[in-house]
């Protein structure tokens, strides 16, 4: 051992066991305070670590526990306990490895034990940065394709810098950002915790890099459902872009829309909350149909409208019913749906009935079906087109149910229109709904799906491809209500997944959806809205680090949050959590933490918070950098408002539409 080690010897290994060591500190030690030969050093907090040189390493063990003894002169009769003789020991458990030489790396595990009276020495920064693997906070950066870097001398972050540590005085926490940013990354905590101001305070940390080279390349699409965050980042660097989009349900300019046409069936089985067995079905031949509504697809249209009607009918004629109910059922048919071949006027001729019969009903046989000669309208080999995304106006939809409905008739299913009723009222609601005039679009308007994503990926259109306009892009949702928050956040997700599983290389443009309170939108069980909204971000949380796409999940409920999602997180950031269900999620999906750790999850201040993960080799307890600006998360200072002179004006401004609630369904 060095002379160096020497002077920061603090006492002996009594104690040795698999799971646990005992130190006895140096006698004559005061309050376990150690005047080292660098500083003077506290070693009794819970969590700190302790040196035990080992042959040509040491054993990193973390202290658990401190305890006092009176020495032999005891009390001294005044019932004082004798500070100075007293012996005093540190329970500590081993951790982890690390090598004498600076250049090794910290290892988890034990496999070389100390022996007794081996000395234990308290922990150097330098030490610490090895363990926690933060010792270079910057690298040289890199140039495009194999390009010279310019400026040459440019740096990128390795190391983040997050907070300062509670137990380590003056040492900053940090964490790696490849190991951080590389997976999805869980922010939990109580409300009011501080969870948004550490959200806030990382980003503003990254992007706030002092020199030339900022995280131009990164991609943060922020779901903001309390419209917190746009104060927060006001005031980054101005080559950093940040972008505020506001979704308030409403189809006015500058406002956030969605084209009714980008949702895929299941999302539009979740808008209309259609069943599985009879509605489904119905709405997938709809979604179909309804794409040959547009301006191209006339003669297409006309086509399949032609073989429904003529299905239908001949389906009637050949019912056992009387002529009178079939012309009745004909004749209402044809008010509703009628085409220039197929109408009432033109099979008047056939269907109108005589003296109680239908003398002509072999002639709209002929017509409908065909027979000697005559096509008819009905094609046995006709396939219903497929729902695949194109453009069509929102009404046209419900004629398409109508069709699709009608369709089912004309195969004997009498009773689907009931069964669709509910599906279908929604759909008449959703037509009429101010809260969803973002999604109904006209398709001569229509936009392309890849200039869409452009601009909410933060895109611009540049010579052969595009450049970044905006590392941050933030959806602010805090106008709506949870049923929109869950169709449109899955949406969005659906299509940036849809488009990094298609690009050509793969995970070159990593992207990261900020959930915020994401136990509304993706719950371990289905909203009374949603017949499965959450199943997007699992597949996500499952699939995403490959494409490049990466979830940051706050939420103040872990137990209501989706299992799969918060397993598949390998980063954690949690704040004070008191509620029982809570801590016993957290224990659930992190047994690789003791206990000893978890039992300060508790107790935590206020902008304080426990960090573990891939992205730092051990638990530890921090100080959150302070965000500034702050986010608009600020607590309610409720003596400054309630107590002040008579006739002070209300702070609270009401528009004239503050008290419209959308309807319950």
């Amino acid at each position: 051992m060095s002379s160096d080690d020497r002077k920061r010897a603090i006492g002996k290994v009594t104690s040795v066991a698999a799971d646990r060591f005992v130190i006895e500190m140096h006698s004559g030690t005061d309050n376990f305070t150690v005047v080292g030969f660098d500083d003077i050093h506290y070693v009794a907090r819970l969590g700190s670590f302790l040196m035990i040189p080992a042959q040509s390493e040491y054993v990193v063990a973390e202290v658990v526990g401190l305890r006092e003894r009176d020495g032999p002169g005891g009390s001294g009769g005044n019932g004082q306990l004798d500070k100075a003789s007293s012996a005093k020991f540190l329970d500590v458990v081993p951790v982890g490895m690390l090598p004498l030489q600076g250049g090794g790396k910290f290892r988890f595990g034990v496999s070389i034990f100390p022996s007794l009276f081996a000395d234990a020495l308290y922990a150097l920064d330098t030490e610490l940065d090895r363990i926690f693997d933060t010792d270079a906070a910057f690298v040289p950066s890199i140039g495009h394709a194999g390009a010279a870097c310019v400026p040459v001398e440019a740096t990128r972050f390795r190391n983040l810098g997050i907070g300062q540590s509670v137990i380590f005085e003056d040492y900053q926490v940090k964490v790696r950002i490849d190991d951080f940013f590389g997976g999805h990354v869980a922010v939990l905590g109580n409300t009011g915790s501080g969870k948004s101001c550490t959200v806030a305070s990382v980003l503003q940390a990254l992007f706030e890099k002092p020199d030339e080279h900022h995280a131009r390349g990164a991609t943060f699409v922020v779901l903001d459902v309390n419209g917190e965050y746009h104060t927060a980042f006001s005031k980054l660097p101005a080559d950093i872009g940040v972008e505020r989009v506001i979704l308030d349900g409403s189809a006015g300019s500058g406002k956030f829309r969605v084209p009714h046409w980008f949702l895929d069936l299941s999302e539009w089985e979740l808008l209309l909350q259609a069943s599985e067995r009879t509605q489904l079905p119905i709405l997938r031949m709809a979604l179909g149909l309804a794409t040959l509504f547009g301006q191209n697809s006339g003669a297409q249209l006309n086509t399949f409208r032609n073989h429904i009607l003529a299905t239908c009918i001949t389906q009637i004629l050949g019912d056992e019913n009387q002529p009178g109910a079939k012309e009745t059922r004909i004749r209402g048919i044809l008010q509703r749906f009628r085409t220039q071949e197929i109408n009432a006027a033109k099979l008047s001729q056939w269907i109108t009935v005589s003296y109680g019969n239908m003398p002509n009903l072999q002639g709209a046989y002929t017509y409908l079906a065909g027979a000697d000669g005559v096509s008819g309208f009905i094609d046995p080999d006709l396939k219903f087109p497929d729902y695949d995304g194109t453009p069509f106006d929102f009404p046209a939809l419900g004629d398409a149910i109508d069709l699709a409905l009608l369709y089912q008739e004309a195969h004997g299913n009498r009773q689907i229109r009931d069964y669709c009723s509910q599906m279908v009222t929604r759909f008449k609601a959703l037509e009429e709904r101010a809260d969803y005039a973002f999604l109904r679009h006209d398709a001569a308007s229509a936009s392309e799906p890849a200039a869409f994503l452009a601009s909410l990926l933060g895109l611009k259109a540049a010579a052969g491809g595009h450049t970044k306009a905006a590392q941050i892009v933030i959806i602010d949702m805090n106008a709506v209500e949870d049923e929109v928050v869950e169709l449109v956040s899955a949406v969005l997700a659906r299509m940036i997944f849809r488009l990094l599983r298609q690009a050509d290389p793969r995970n070159r443009f990593p992207v990261h959806l900020l959930l915020e309170e994401a136990h509304r939108y993706v719950a371990s069980t289905p909203s009374r809205y949603a017949m499965d909204a959450g199943r997007i971000f699992e597949r996500i949380a499952k699939e995403g680090r490959k494409y490049g796409l990466f979830l940051l999940v706050a939420s103040q409920r872990p137990s209501e949050l989706s299992k799969t999602v918060l397993s598949q997180c390998s980063n954690f950031v949690v704040h004070r959590i008191q509620n029982p269900d809570d801590l016993s999620q957290i224990r659930q999906m992190t047994p690789f933490i003791s206990d000893s750790v978890l039992r300060r999850l508790p107790s935590l201040p206020k902008q304080h918070a426990l960090v573990f993960g891939n992205s730092v080799n051990l638990p530890t307890t921090f100080k959150v950098r302070r965000a500034a600006p702050l986010p608009a998360s600020d607590d309610a200072k409720i003596v400054d408002l309630w107590f002040h002179e008579a006739g002070r004006p209300s702070l609270l401004k009401l528009s004239p539409a503050a008290g419209d609630l959308p309807d319950e369904d």
